[in-house]
């Protein structure tokens, strides 16, 4: 990847990953409330849908910036492998890659926000004090195993699903894709895997959200998901789907074609 096709993907992939977390912020706090331990209407129900924006907002950008830096260096770097059978293995490993060094941006902005999503009563800036008084920085990084657990097999369907059914429509259409069907791509894809993975997004949410020093704090997702089952049974941990299928899918559609328009637009100005 060169210095042009660089800057186009962490422009691109920056200013698609804000537009869409912005726009789809009230569903994703319903979302968190649906999955909170303490249920959707003593999590605030309707009320306050917005809380927790400003750390959303300010964790957007860089987040999805470098998600798809590392995903498309890492793509060119096996770019020889992509004409053979073993492409969706390098869509597996950027994809997987990309997450682990975007989690380390993402998972203090997802902490501070879920809490204030299932606090809204609380601001974003008390939500911080909160945290690191009680636990310190490394509380801003609770989560961050079961984050990574969560999206590398989220990535793991959803990347290599994508790039094939791009692939599909494109050879159908005499080598042809419009932004809007790659968007269609990403929304199947997207819904598939949210569907996989909603078990673990569940016990994501539990470990972040956890008093501290209760063992769901302490991260063991199989823990966390024995304790999801026993509280509220196999309905507790699928029950969330449909909201995580809903924003998953529509954050996917959303990203992928804000970053094709936005790779057009930034390749020809940089």
């Amino acid at each position: 990847m060169d210095r042009r096709e660089f800057t186009a993907s962490l422009v691109a992939g920056g200013c698609a990953g804000m537009c869409v977390d912005l726009t789809l912020f009230p569903l994703d706090t319903i979302k968190t409330r649906l999955q909170s331990q303490q249920g959707f209407y003593k999590a605030g129900g309707f009320r306050g849908i917005y809380a927790g924006l400003p750390s959303a907002a300010i964790g957007s950008f860089p987040n999805a910036a470098v998600f798809f830096v590392t995903y498309e260096s890492t793509k060119s770097l096996f770019s020889g492998y992509s004409a053979t059978n073993l492409a969706p293995i390098t869509h597996m490993l950027a994809a997987s890659l990309g997450e682990i060094v975007a989690c380390l941006i993402r998972v203090p902005t997802e902490v501070v926000k879920q809490r204030t999503q299932a606090s809204p009563s609380l601001n974003t800036y008390r939500v911080l004090l909160n945290t690191l008084q009680e636990e310190g920085f490394r509380g801003l990084y609770r989560g961050y195993g079961s984050t990574v657990l969560r999206e590398i097999p989220f990535s793991l369907v959803q990347f290599p699903l994508w790039e094939y059914l791009k692939a599909v429509w494109w050879m159908r259409q005499g080598g042809r894709l419009d932004s809007w069907q790659a968007a269609v791509c990403g929304a199947l894809a997207g819904g598939v895997a949210a569907f996989v993975t909603t078990p673990l997004d569940v016990a994501k949410t539990w470990i972040m959200l956890a008093k501290t020093g209760t063992s769901t704090a302490s991260g063991n997702i199989p823990t966390v998901l024995y304790e999801v089952w026993r509280s509220r049974g196999i309905p507790g941990l699928v029950k969330p789907e449909s909201a995580s299928m809903c924003v998953r899918a529509l954050r996917r559609a959303s990203n992928h074609t804000n970053q094709n328009i936005g790779n057009q637009g930034s390749r020809a100005l940089v």
